[in-house]
């Protein structure tokens, strides 16, 4: 079991390993395309919470953001491969957040026509950060819940004649 546990730990965190390892080497000085996506998006978000709210968002550097998710994936997921619990909180615990917060905005398939190609394309990305979301639930609630070993060791009995 120890060696599926491993392999099943590998599996997930190289989604996690491999869209920071192209983040990274799509990076540049201006934070690459992915900065310049999310650009659009969290304007438009903040133009939405502008107006609703009346409060102005700050201006935030997107290769900020970007250089931010692409070391806490690095990180989190090369400590989850090993089975570290630190490794497991940091990419669950970011991951989940990134998951609950970002992908809404990004994947915003609510604002194209079901009859626009990026509906699909938008709906498809949505649903599966929606599954990643999940499994990471899961995963928190798993070990959460799972007995954690005590350092007490049992009483010898005693030999009765």
């Amino acid at each position: 079991m120890g060696f599926v546990s491993f392999v099943g730990r590998v599996l997930f965190a190289s989604i996690f390993l491999l869209s920071a390892y192209q983040e990274f080497h799509e990076f540049g000085v201006d934070g690459g395309p992915a900065a310049k996506g999310l650009k659009p998006k969290f304007d438009i978000m903040f133009e939405h919470i502008h107006s609703y709210t009346g409060f102005k968002v700050p201006e935030i550097e997107m290769k900020h953001v970007v250089a931010g998710t692409i070391a806490l994936r690095a990180l989190g997921g090369t400590l989850f491969i090993f089975g570290s619990s630190f490794g497991a909180t940091v990419l669950d615990s970011f991951q989940a957040l990134y998951l609950a917060f970002i992908t809404p905005i990004i994947y915003d398939f609510y604002n194209y026509g079901v009859e626009k190609p990026e509906f699909i394309s938008t709906l498809s990305k949505f649903t599966q950060n929606l599954a990643l979301f999940g499994a990471l639930l899961f995963f928190l609630g798993t070990k959460s819940s799972s007995p954690r070993k005590s350092g007490k060791k049992k009483a010898p009995k005693t030999k009765t004649n």
